[in-house]
């Protein structure tokens, strides 16, 4: 079943209602356990409430749930219960739907990401981020490019995810706001930059490539502890997660596609450099 999850909360829900049904247990049994009514477990479950750190170590012991898998449930119920903290200040301005993806982003162990139209936040210039954010019209730009740059961390951790980017040649050329190519030199050169880094890769999908379709943008998480992959699909109203594996897969398969018909690494290089000298030829009087 698809999952729309908004908050940590629901990703904690999420993974004891999987730690619930493997142990063959109904709602009705945890809530004797807990004292409370049925109902209450479910809203935990979907996330509606939150949960206090004791009721989820009773719930684990219930389960049967230990090692690694149980330190994974309680480090989620310490940060859902931190949630409203974390997001306080300059973060605050991140939408609600966004905010599980960002979380966990740094956690995870690879992540793979299409984006046909744009240059997706982690590869942004701060001079594109500028420039994207006012032709939207943003109240706060200096707390979202401030965001923006905070999720760049991830690229600094001692050992972070490896990092997978297909991008349509057509992100390369369309700037924000129409033709601007200082925005885009800048952009390329930044590009050009972190594909340097160990485990960023970067590929270029040409307008020639040979596909029948693609598919809207999407993200692809995987984790290496018990916390559940998703895929992340983000629509004009909000975002999607999806943890059910035949969805899961479904994306796969596309990724696989992209990736056979994009370019590899070496000539996708060669690409951006070619890019890069292009808009640099149009600044020049």
């Amino acid at each position: 079943m698809a999952s729309t999850v908004t908050s940590r909360r629901k990703q904690l829900g999420n993974e004891l209602r999987h730690a619930r049904t493997n142990a063959g247990m109904t709602q009705q049994h945890v809530a004797e356990i807990l004292g409370c009514t049925q109902g209450k477990v479910n809203k935990i479950e979907s996330g509606a409430v939150g949960a206090k750190l004791g009721d989820v170590r009773t719930m684990i012991d219930a389960y049967g749930v230990t090692g690694e898998e149980a330190d994974t449930l309680l480090n989620l119920a310490r940060a859902a219960a931190g949630q409203r903290g974390h997001w306080s200040g300059y973060r605050s301005v991140v939408p609600h739907w966004f905010r599980t993806f960002t979380d966990l982003e740094p956690a995870a162990a690879e992540i793979m990401t299409w984006h046909g139209e744009r240059i997706p936040g982690p590869l942004q210039s701060e001079h594109y981020m500028l420039k994207q954010f006012t032709e939207f019209g943003s109240g706060d730009i200096t707390s979202l490019v401030r965001n923006r740059l905070d999720r760049k961390a991830v690229f600094d951790q001692e050992q972070p995810p490896y990092y997978r980017f297909i991008l349509s040649e057509g992100a390369l050329r369309r700037a924000p706001g129409g033709r601007s190519p200082g925005v885009m030199l800048d952009q390329m050169e930044h590009l050009i930059e972190l594909d340097r880094r160990s485990r960023v890769y970067i590929h270029v999908l040409p307008f020639e490539a040979k596909l029948a379709a693609v598919p809207n943008d999407f993200t692809i998480m995987r984790f290496p502890d018990r916390t559940r992959d998703f895929v992340y699909v983000e629509h004009s109203a909000g975002g999607i997660y999806l943890d059910d594996m035949k969805d899961f897969q479904i994306f796969v398969d596309s990724w696989d596609r992209l990736r056979g018909a994009a370019l590899e690494r070496n000539e996708t290089r060669e690409f951006v450099q070619e890019m890069a000298d292009h808009y640099r030829s149009q600044l020049v009087t």
